[in-house]
């Protein structure tokens, strides 16, 4: 990543049923130490709701928290929402509990890097930090 004047843009969003929202409010939280703009769309997220805010909201980086097993339903749908929206270049990181087995057909579908359980912050941190595309640039 080359240097920025302005700071990364991220939303953090809990897809689908899960009503499980610690997780991703102490990132939401680490990423707004970190020095980025944190957008929180809360609980129960449809691909459409998260897809229309970052473009809304003009992100750099999604962060999608799943916790309830429906990842390889709702990233493909989110993925291919942002490409119908020519938002593509945004981001995508996934955190929550999910399985090794399904990594390979995550990362097909558009993911950057998936984060379980026991990853730190400062690595969630760095990974963004270093695979946000500078505004400003065709690639």
């Amino acid at each position: 990543m080359t240097d920025r004047t302005t700071p990364i843009r991220v939303l953090v969003a809990k897809p689908g049923l899960d009503g499980h929202d610690r997780g991703a409010k102490v990132i939401a939280r680490a990423l707004r130490d970190a020095g980025m703009e944190v957008i929180y769309t809360g609980l129960r997220q449809t691909p459409e709701m998260i897809v229309n805010a970052a473009v809304q909201e003009d992100v750099d980086c999604i962060g999608l928290s799943i916790l309830s097993g429906a990842h390889n339903a709702i990233i493909p749908r989110v993925t291919a929402l942002l490409k119908e929206r020519g938002a593509d270049d945004i981001l995508v990181v996934l955190g929550g509990t999910i399985p090794q087995q399904d990594t390979e057909f995550l990362k097909s579908h558009g993911v950057a890097a998936i984060f379980g359980p026991g990853t730190s912050l400062e690595e969630t941190i760095r990974f963004i930090r270093e695979n946000v595309k500078p505004r400003g640039l065709a690639v």
